[in-house]
């Protein structure tokens, strides 16, 4: 006996039941009186709406639904008119307010429920009305904030207290109260539901009172005797064995045709007196749960998996592991892994091909198929100074194939620096032009300066001395003799003409 559809499984008043019987929420309460709408009794639906506050004229009317949340305006055709629907089933449940809708009030405790909804009827029942506040300095019964003299409230002649009508709500449910309608209890705001539900309890199943005094309470609710039944088949389950699923309960033999999981060794029901074993969506009876090879428990072992078929520690290693590139030994499970492009090591073996010691998160240098710590990379392979022999990090020179710091280049005379100077050599020693030139070059027989021949310097050798171009002149006119015929006049050299001028 469940307040939910037998198909689709979902409550009554989603559905927007509306109970048409019932011309206006007055009858449906059973409220003596007339609820006409103002002196002319005008139609709400003639103003589009499916209920507004009685004697109230238009223009008040939307005053008074500016002032609630949209989802409240009762338009018609509008989510609003489907949520009043909604609501009246909830807080107005008709086997609450007429003993002719209870279908399993059992007839000996008929007398109660009248006694019941007579004294609600006297005592709590009601309807709000909205009215201008009359007054200045009153407050709101709830909130107790300031009421805006002037501005429409809602009126409970039963507690005689004003309400901003945002406030006019069941103390329970926090709805605001639909069409008004509202019970008092302990001074207090309810909508018919939960004030019903603070005297008696509710069958969670059929959604009637409860009048008798033997009940089952089961999940925290309160059922008819025989109403606690399965969700699914409807079956009693009072004195039963049943299992919750998503707060419905369910009999033993509904839970595991519907929810209960397929071994996947032995296809049958895992029933709930059996422990359910999962791993990655499968499961298995704890039995069943065994190495696809070796047919061991796996039961709180180590195990792996492999094209949906799981295996014990050792077979899965003798079968899939993959192994380390440094010792050539398998990962078995759980081992932690280092891996490097397509490589992988055990941690331990994850070390320098020098020192071997374990690299762990340092920084490396892979060369070929080693790996080095970055000091023994550098020790090994790093670009040192052939004077120094320190590693050259930047800027380093090269002569001769060698590297050179720039600051270990120097003149192998002065020992300043050769870095983008002119230079040459002898028996492999680099000079500057200057220290050469001192050192090791012919000297000019007229000026003796060295004559190096850096930059291109032409020079004349006669015999054994030298001269620089420039200073290959004659020793009387002082012509050049270059690439002229001349005459040597012991140490000097003079043209042709200068040597008749001497002889006559």
């Amino acid at each position: 006996m469940k307040k939910n559809c037998t198909s689709c499984k979902c409550p009554r008043e989603a559905h927007d039941v509306c109970h048409e019987e019932w011309v206006s929420v007055r009858s449906r309460l059973g409220l003596k009186g007339d609820e006409s709408n103002g002196p002319i009794g005008v139609d709400p639906r003639e103003r589009g709406l499916a209920w507004a506050p009685p004697g109230l004229p238009s223009h008040k009317v939307e005053e008074y639904f500016s002032m609630l949340p949209e989802i409240a305006v009762p338009r018609l055709g509008t989510p609003g008119e489907r949520h009043r629907d909604r609501q009246l089933a909830i807080q107005l449940p008709k086997q609450d307010l007429a003993r002719a809708y209870c279908r399993h009030l059992d007839p000996k405790h008929a007398s109660s429920a009248d006694d019941f909804m007579a004294a609600r009827n006297e005592i709590a029942l009601d309807i709000g009305s909205v009215q201008e506040v009359p007054e200045r300095d009153l407050e709101c019964g709830v909130c107790e904030s300031s009421l805006k003299y002037g501005s429409l409230a809602v009126s409970a002649s039963k507690l005689g207290l004003l309400y901003h009508p945002t406030c006019f709500r069941c103390t329970d449910c926090k709805e605001l109260l639909v069409d008004l309608a509202y019970c008092v209890h302990d001074d207090m705001l309810f909508c018919e539901r939960h004030y019903a539900e603070q005297l008696k309890p509710r069958c969670a199943a059929c959604d009637e009172l409860i009048f008798s005094g033997e009940y089952t309470k089961a999940m925290n609710k309160d059922w008819h005797s025989g109403h606690f039944c399965c969700w699914q088949c409807d079956e009693s389950l009072t004195g039963q064995r049943y299992v919750l699923r998503d707060e419905h309960p369910y009999c033993i033999k509904c839970y595991e045709s519907v929810f209960a999981n397929g071994c996947e060794e032995c296809n049958k029901i895992i029933g709930i007196d059996s422990k359910d074993l999962s791993y990655k969506d499968k499961h298995w009876h704890e039995a069943c749960f065994l190495c696809n090879r070796c047919r061991v428990s796996l039961v709180d072992k180590q195990f792996g998996s492999k094209v949906d078929k799981i295996y014990c520690g050792n077979c899965y290693d003798s079968q899939f592991a993959s192994r380390c590139d440094g010792c050539g030994e398998i990962f078995r499970a759980g081992t932690k892994k280092m891996e490097y492009k397509t490589r992988q090591w055990h941690e331990k073996c994850f070390c320098c091909v020098v020192c071997k010691n374990p690299i762990g998160t340092k920084s490396f240098i892979p060369r070929e198929q080693e790996i080095y710590c970055a000091g023994c990379y550098e020790d090994k392979f790093a670009t040192r100074c052939v004077k120094c022999n320190k590693i050259i990090t930047s800027g380093g020179v090269t002569y001769k194939n060698e590297p050179w710091h720039r600051d270990c280049f120097t003149c192998s005379n002065c020992n300043n620096s050769l870095a983008g100077q002119r230079f040459t050599s002898r028996d492999d020693k680099p000079y500057c032009a200057d220290c050469f030139g001192e050192l090791f070059a012919k000297r000019c027989t007229a000026c003796s300066k060295p004559i190096t021949g850096i930059g291109g310097t032409r020079f004349i050798s006669f015999e054994d001395r030298h001269w620089h171009n420039d200073c290959f002149i004659c020793a009387g006119c002082k012509t050049s003799l270059v690439g002229r015929g001349f005459i040597t006049d012991a140490d000097d050299i003079i043209c042709p003409e200068c040597a008749k001028m001497k002889l006559m």
